[in-house]
């Protein structure tokens, strides 16, 4: 359970319509001309949306993908912006309180039924909690008619059930606390000096949904009681379920289960709350000595109050404000690409802010913290340049090119579109009136009216986004000595500045329309080998380079790529690792073939398509993806990887600059600092340890030795191994590997990595790490050392990191209360030698660091001693089968499972046997691993405060 971040929520309220579902086609039967822009948008067909006499609305859909599965949700139209003075943080605590004690599964027992079932806490089940709105999160199995009537039974004690029993609610006060303590840093000090002017004059200004400690720790049970009574009812309710069953029975059970509910009588008013208007531009320059992170933003707050998207004209107008977006991105994308890049990251966009009924326009950066200033400016600029100059006719149309690819990927993958995708286009309408057309209508509409926009129409927007009025600056980042903060004068004096300042219209130069103009000597295929198990072919070309495919139809418009070879950074010596290895990231920086990397995104216009070479510790690797109307593009990318990747200092120069703006103030933020000294600590005495780099050791980065090393690792393609997922013609594909693969040089030797005669750290060691001002800690104990690899030790290892979760989550939050989350995980690999890895970990505080790792120990001494309960091992065989069966229908999980093998040295086969290998542990499997390498001692680590 979770009460969303700021960040979050701006996240959230960006995504207009558009992006939610809207796709294309390059073709239309529709005239524009014959559109009444006046009438409604329809609701999608497919999913009925009804109102039970209770007040309470509902949506069913039925969709296949995934098989067996039915998505759930309740939606209720009440958040932390409702809450009374004496209840800041009871919305998101009386979400908590739903998962403690309901009438039909009392104290832990729903999420021990839905553990038993393989729906998993957290990762499947969950809620969240914002300012207008609380979400339960449900997903359930389909096949099995008990389970389908718990699912609902759940939703409806979720909604009306709660016990709120005393004892409970004083139990769950220090796991609530304990999410607060997670939130407590820089970025919340910050936030809370910014807010009251970003939300000036609101209530959104003071209710947080986190709340405030005091109440938390203080509130009568009646208070929350209160709320649950007022809110919790069915008039501001929609229940949601799409899922693998037929819309009759979805209905039914719907009605089943909340049509008894008698309506409220004399209801509470659910009030909206607005955010006022302001002559004033308000500025607001934060700074604090752990801030990790420098940002700007800007944000233009609408004089209006937020209209539903409701007409054909609605629609229209969100295509010119996509249009708009997708062109001032690209611009702000050229200028970080740019030789000295005024910022790590830019975006604007015009979408939603806290508030629900008000939108914004809003620039924002991500910078250098010497950069502030020029970051504004730049992001001023450039919105300047577009209300004097317009947009032009080359970026309009690689716009449009851009948002029809975007979007007919989602019309095309409609079929095979996850319940869990759906859903939230049911909640969004219940909750903030978005339509809910469909796919196929929005492709229509939009291909209908998109060549009737002009250009103009988008240019123009600038005018109404940006004033004087209902703005707000806001500048955060570190405070440390030698830097010198801007002054609320300097962003006075610049706004000022930029009516008079000159600005040239933005410049658009031609580019090549294909990134390769002559087409490499085509090669063969000289083998071919199939896997009837797996269904995957093998084909060896004439140069020595494999290709390994499996053609799915899990998504019509998705192709995902990988490769690799033995060898990587393990084969340089020490000194040239130590120069290289701040570089490496930054090679690919320079483009490739004599583009530019902005020359290569305007080629690409309207291609979906990636490709992202690298040199690992022990392999060279490459890896992409695109959809099937764009192999080529990939296939010509990954040949100039390995044939014509630039050498381009300006470029690399970029790059250092923007990682030192990235890492600038890391250090500063307690938890990264205490990442970083536990990896010193780990790797004492690793002649191969690179340290956290800084701004002296990345200018040394040696970019020429780095590209040298790259050319000679890649321009040899002997031992390379390609696989290939997706919905691919075998005939093209075949034809782009015989063209783009077979070509390249090769040498047809061997190739393998060096061993390292260096090993982890081992044994019992203890490391406390003071960092940070606020009283929080992190324990992390670690188990690792040396073994021969064995799948079946590997999947034991894995089931008892899977059952100490389920058994920390019961003992040290819902027993103790004295953390949010905690987890244990355990592997063991292959390459480049024998190895296993056992991690607990958890945040709490620091008066408590001592009791929960003696707690967390004991339970795994518990496993180590008795073995778990069957009970526990039959919750994790459960999920683990749940998860295989929905994998098996992904191409990122067969992607990984066919290069992953060969790069562990494995049978891939042997997933066949997975369900009964995970079917057949048992509770002396699990003991057996657990005695042979957890009892060897371990390392702790501890993040303490300050002193």
């Amino acid at each position: 359970m979770k009460s969303l971040t700021s960040k979050a929520l701006l996240l959230l309220s960006a995504f207009t319509l558009i992006f939610a579902e809207i796709s294309a086609q390059q073709s239309t039967t529709v005239s524009a001309a014959k559109i009444d822009l006046t009438e409604k948008i329809p609701i999608d067909p497919k999913v009925k949306v009804g109102k039970l006499e209770n007040g309470l609305t509902y949506y069913v859909q039925s969709n296949p993908k995934p098989e067996n599965k039915v998505e759930l949700r309740l939606a209720i139209n009440a958040g932390s912006i409702l809450e009374d003075d004496d209840q800041q943080g009871l919305a998101h605590f009386m979400e908590h309180m739903n998962f403690n004690g309901t009438t039909n599964f009392k104290k832990n027992e729903l999420v021990d039924y839905l553990q038993g079932i393989g729906v998993k806490f957290g990762a499947d089940l969950n809620a969240y909690t914002s300012f207008d709105q609380t979400v339960y999160i449900l997903p359930i199995p389909s096949d099995d008619p008990e389970k389908l009537d718990k699912g609902f039974q759940i939703l409806e004690d979720w909604a009306f059930n709660a016990l709120l029993e005393d004892e409970e609610i004083d139990k769950e006060r220090g796991v609530v606390l304990e999410e607060l303590r997670i939130g407590k840093g820089a970025d919340e000090r910050m936030r809370q000096r910014y807010l009251p002017k970003m939300m000036y004059g609101s209530r959104y200004a003071e209710r947080l949904p986190i709340g405030k400690k005091e109440i938390i720790e203080n509130f009568d049970y009646d208070v929350i009681r209160r709320y649950h009574k007022d809110w919790y009812r069915p008039d501001l309710m929609a229940v949601i379920a799409v899922g693998d069953l037929d819309v009759e029975t979805l209905e039914a059970k719907i009605i089943e289960y909340f049509g008894d509910v008698p309506a409220v009588k004399n209801p509470r008013e659910r009030k909206e709350y607005d955010l006022p208007n302001h002559e004033d531009t308000f500025i607001s320059i934060e700074s604090d000595p752990e801030a990790s992170f420098t940002n700007v933003q800007i944000m233009y707050k609408d004089r209006e109050n937020k209209k539903p998207t409701e007409t054909i004209k609605d629609f229209r107008d969100n295509l010119v404000r996509s249009l708009f977006s997708q062109m001032i991105n690209n611009r702000l994308d050229e200028l970080r690409n740019s030789p000295n890049p005024p910022f790590v990251f830019g975006s604007s966009y015009y979408g939603g802010t806290f508030a629900r009924n008000k939108n914004a326009y809003q620039s924002s950066a991500f910078v250098d913290a010497s950069k502030q200033l020029e970051a504004l400016k730049t992001l001023l600029v450039e919105n300047e340049r577009v209300k004097r100059h317009g947009f032009f006719e080359g970026e309009f149309e690689r716009a449009k090119k851009d948002l029809i690819a975007n979007l007919e990927r989602a019309y095309k993958d409609r079929d095979k579109t996850e319940s869990g995708r759906i859903v939230g286009a049911y909640i969004n309408n219940y909750l903030d009136q978005t339509p809910i057309a469909g796919i196929e209508w929005n492709y229509n509409m939009m291909m209908t009216l998109l060549p009737g926009i002009k250009i103009e129409e988008a240019s123009q927007l600038i005018e109404n986004y940006i004033k004087e009025d209902n703005r707000v600056i806001i500048l955060t980042g570190p405070e440390k000595e030698g830097l010198k903060k801007v002054t609320e004068q300097e962003v006075k004096d610049l706004l000022a500045a930029i009516d008079d300042m000159e600005i040239e219209p933005y410049k658009d130069a031609e580019v090549a329309e294909s990134l390769i103009t002559k087409l490499p000597k085509k090669g063969s295929v000289i083998d071919y080998s199939l896997n009837d198990e797996l269904d995957t072919k093998t084909i060896t070309l004439s140069n020595g380079v494999k290709v390994t495919y499996k053609i799915t139809d899990f998504k019509n418009d998705e192709v995902l790529f990988d490769a690799f070879r033995y060898g990587g950074t393990s084969l340089y010596s020490d000194e040239d690792y130590l120069a290289t290895a701040n570089a490496n990231g930054g090679l690919t920086e320079a483009g490739v073939n004599g583009f530019k990397i902005n020359d290569i995104n305007k080629i690409l216009s309207g291609k979906i398509v990636n490709v992202r070479p690298s040199i690992g510790g022990y392999s060279e690797n490459i890896s992409g993806n695109s959809t099937p109307d764009a192999l080529e593009e990939l296939f010509q990318l990954t040949h100039l990887y390995f044939s014509a990747l630039n050498k381009d200092d300006e470029a690399f120069q970029s790059f250092v600059n923007k990682q030192k703006a990235f890492a600038g103030n890391l250090l500063a933020n307690p938890q990264f600092f205490f990442q970083i000294e536990l990896g010193k600590f780990l790797n004492e005495g690793n002649p191969r340890y690179v340290p956290f780099p800084t701004a002296e050791s990345w200018e040394e980065a040696n970019y020429d030795l780095a590209h040298q090393k790259y050319m000679e690792r890649f321009s040899d393609a002997s031992g390379f191994h390609f696989y290939l997922i997706g919905n691919l013609d075998e005939t093209k594909l075949v034809d782009l590997c015989e063209t783009y693969l077979a070509s390249l040089p090769s040498s047809n030797k061997e190739h393998s990595y060096n061993v390292p005669d260096y090993r982890p750290l081992t044994g019992s060691h203890k490391k406390v790490i003071k960092t940070g001002t606020d009283q929080k800690s992190n324990v992390r104990l670690i188990y690792n050392g040396p073994t021969d690899y064995s799948p079946e030790e590997n999947l034991a290892l894995r089931s008892v990191g899977e059952v100490l979760t389920i058994k920390l989550i019961e003992k040290l939050r819902e027993e103790e209360g004295g953390v949010y989350g905690a987890g244990a995980g355990g592997s063991i690999s292959k390459i480049p030698y024998g190895w296993y890895r056992f991690t607990i970990s958890f945040p709490c505080g620091p008066e408590n660091v001592d009791k929960l790792t003696s707690a967390a120990l004991a339970e795994l001494d518990l496993i180590i001693k008795d073995g778990p309960t069957e009970t526990d091992l039959n919750k994790v065989k459960e999920s683990l089968k749940l998860k295989h069966k929905e994998d098996l229908k992904t191409n990122r999980y067969w992607l990984g499972l066919l290069r992953g093998s060969d790069y562990e040295q494995k049978d891939a086969n042997n997933m066949l046997e997975f369900e009964k290998n995970v079917e057949n542990l048992t509770v002396a499997d699990l003991q057996k691993v657990a005695e042979k390498y957890l009892t060897k001692g371990y390392i702790t680590a501890i993040q303490m405060p300050e002193d």
